[in-house]
């Protein structure tokens, strides 16, 4: 069975959610305090794991600003769901009813503060009967009489029960329609998915398993008929499981190389699974000890045996008690270990809420648990859950999203969670993950590349193409074609756009002009650890100027009849060299600019590179130094695709 859409009604933050569809992977994502968490706690009393979460508590549950108008439990139900029935599940309601007895694989099921769950299955009952028939056998003629025309099962028991002569046909009818419960194949279809309904497996943040136990005291407290008191010590009651040991076990073993063996084969499955996902520190392994307490240890660790769960640093030579490491290690280990349990326990019959995963986790490990996610368990299991980290997002498979906020109508009154089913939202902070984690996938995949190269401006990017074209067409060196040219907004953004994607494993150059007032920022940008040493170009190495901009690198000559061809600019108003002059082309043109008829438009050292591009075969003949512009740029593109 496959969850396909929820609707949660008059629970805790919850007045209506409204009906939202149910994917593969589900991300319920939206701000502190918006509902996220009472969503998944009403979705996991359909059918949990635990028994004890089974129920609705109508007086602790129900919406607090409404209680004291309902004196009794409402009818209505809490939890609405519908279901798609697998090919597993309709070959099991087949068996009980026979073939084409399911109207519909659409199925739903509900549960209120009644705390009964109520499905609605659409049978066919003409199917039903077609099928009793052929199963009870060779009917005679009087018997075939009777039983034509009846149109349900109950119809036919009604039929079947007057009758005072059966003959041993309907006697095997009789008895057949006995197996359903009540006499109702609704009933019977109802009995059997009931056993297909998976059941929902729901951890949060808070959930981690203890560092140490001490395993006479457990034992006593689980053998007075108590259980685990806390989920702490049900995950640790899951690990010893996974070893296929259990603490009686351990407490009566007589052999320390069998135990040694058993935790040593555990330590192994945990620290192979984990450290797959875990990419924060590969230098971590898995230990269990089982020794006698210390007298100076807090109760209840002071007498008995204990057992202890410790994390060893290879790097450092050092242990750690396990709930002494991080909080997000600690979650990610604890979550494996129940998961694993659970799926040994219940196979493929699960459905993982899964409430704010990850939220002790750095963004990069918050990466790797998303990866597990979609590699572990969306192959098998349906997976809701709940988030406000951009990184938690799957800017891959935005349409899981859901956006979930606690909504105030116009008027003011409180319309409580609501839950927007195709990622529509008008708030601006329950957008914000979203936004983050698209704004992120989608700056990567337009300006960055395996092998970036980093300039100022879009003009130097328009200059480097035109070049490079041009010398392509010559037969010339030109630009590597692995090269990803990207804009970064000047030398002062070129550590901060080189920081923010270092982890992507890029391989960065940058080009940048040289002026006095940028000097201090070049060396601080090349003595960082930002880039590779050689990875930093400026443009004053190939004019053999002091100072240089990329536009220096087309030459002072080739720049004023470039501008002047731009902005229409000739006679008396073109601009020309003037003898004497300092500073780069760029600041010169931009003096005289200054001078240039009103109606001539602001100068824009964009403008020039754009026309430069556009109208590059018509200025091949107007530029005086074209063949000199090339060679300087040549011999910086050979310095470039030097370093790939």
């Amino acid at each position: 069975m496959k969850l396909k859409s929820v609707r949660i009604q008059n629970y805790k933050s919850i007045e209506d959610s409204g009906e939202f569809t149910i994917a593969d992977l589900t991300c319920l994502a939206g701000k502190n305090e918006s509902g996220k968490t009472a969503l998944l706690q009403a979705l996991r009393r359909l059918n949990p794991i635990e028994n004890a979460e089974a129920n609705y508590n109508f007086t602790m549950e129900y919406p607090r600003s409404r209680l004291h108008e309902v004196k009794d439990e409402p009818s209505e139900p809490v939890l609405t769901t519908t279901w798609d029935l697998e090919d597993d599940d309709v070959a099991a309601v087949e068996a009980a009813l026979g073939k084409g007895s399911l109207s519909s694989r659409v199925v739903r099921v509900s549960k209120g503060y009644s705390n009964k769950q109520t499905w609605a299955i659409e049978i066919d009952e003409a199917a039903v009967i077609k099928h009793l028939v052929h199963e009870a056998g060779e009917l005679t003629a009087s018997a075939q009489s009777r039983v034509a025309g009846q149109k349900t099962v109950a119809d036919l028991r009604a039929v079947l029960d007057k009758l005072t002569d059966r003959t041993e046909g309907e006697e095997a009818l009789l008895a057949s329609i006995g197996t359903f419960r009540d006499g109702r194949p609704v009933l019977a279809a109802l009995d059997v998915l009931d056993d297909q309904l998976p059941k929902f497996l729901y951890f949060d943040i808070y959930e981690a398993m203890p560092g140490r136990v001490a395993v006479e005291e457990l034992i006593s407290r689980i053998g007075g008929g108590e259980t685990a008191t806390d989920e702490s010590e049900k995950i640790f009651l899951a690990l010893l499981s996974l070893a296929g040991t259990s603490l009686d076990e351990i407490r009566d073993t007589k052999l320390s190389e069998a135990l040694i063996a058993k935790l040593e084969g555990v330590s192994n499955f945990v620290s192979s699974a984990i450290f797959r996902y875990w990419s924060q520190n590969r230098h971590l392994k898995v230990q269990f000890r089982y020794d006698e307490g210390l007298p100076g240890d807090p109760a209840p660790y002071n007498t008995g045996h204990v057992f202890a769960t410790r994390i060893e640093n290879t790097r450092h030579g050092v242990t750690v008690r396990f709930d002494e490491r991080s909080t997000g290690f600690v979650w990610f280990f604890s979550f494996l270990v129940w998961f694993s349990q659970m799926e040994k326990t219940y196979g493929k019959k699960l459905v993982i809420l899964l409430d704010e995963p990850g939220l002790s986790l750095h963004g990069k490990a918050q990466a790797d648990l998303l990866r597990y996610i979609n590699e572990k368990l969306l192959p098998t299991y349906q997976v809701i859950y709940t988030t406000h980290s951009p990184f938690m997002i799957d800017a891959a498979n935005v349409l899981s999203v859901r956006t979930v906020e606690d909504v105030v109508g116009a008027d003011g009154e409180l319309l409580g969670t609501k839950v927007g089913d195709r990622v529509l939202s008008t708030d601006a902070d329950t957008l914000f993950p979203l936004r983050a984690a698209l704004g992120y996938d989608i700056t990567q995949s337009l300006f960055v590349g395996e092998h970036t190269f980093l300039v100022e401006g879009p003009s130097d990017l328009l200059y480097l193409r035109w070049a490079s074209n041009e010398l392509r067409a010559k037969g010339k060196t030109a630009l590597d074609p692995r090269w990803t040219i990207t804009p970064a907004g000047g030398v002062d953004k070129i550590g901060s756009f080189v920081a923010l994607f270092r982890g992507n494993e890029l391989d960065v150059a940058v080009l940048t002009d040289f002026h006095d007032g940028d000097k201090k920022k070049v060396r601080s940008l090349r003595d960082s650890e930002l880039l590779r040493s050689g990875h930093v170009f400026t443009a004053e190495h190939y004019t053999g100027g002091t100072e240089a901009d990329v536009e220096d690198l087309l030459g002072l000559d080739n720049y004023f009849a470039l501008v002047n061809a731009t902005y229409g600019l000739t006679g008396k108003h073109a601009l020309k060299p003037m003898e004497g002059a300092t500073g780069t082309t760029l600041a010169q043109v931009q003096a005289q600019m200054d001078t240039a008829p009103a109606s001539t438009p602001a100068f824009d050292h964009y403008a020039p590179a754009a026309y430069l591009i556009e109208h590059s075969a018509e200025l091949a003949e107007k530029l005086p130094e074209v063949d000199a512009a090339l060679d300087r740029f040549e011999h910086f593109i050979k310095d470039v695709n030097a370093i790939l």
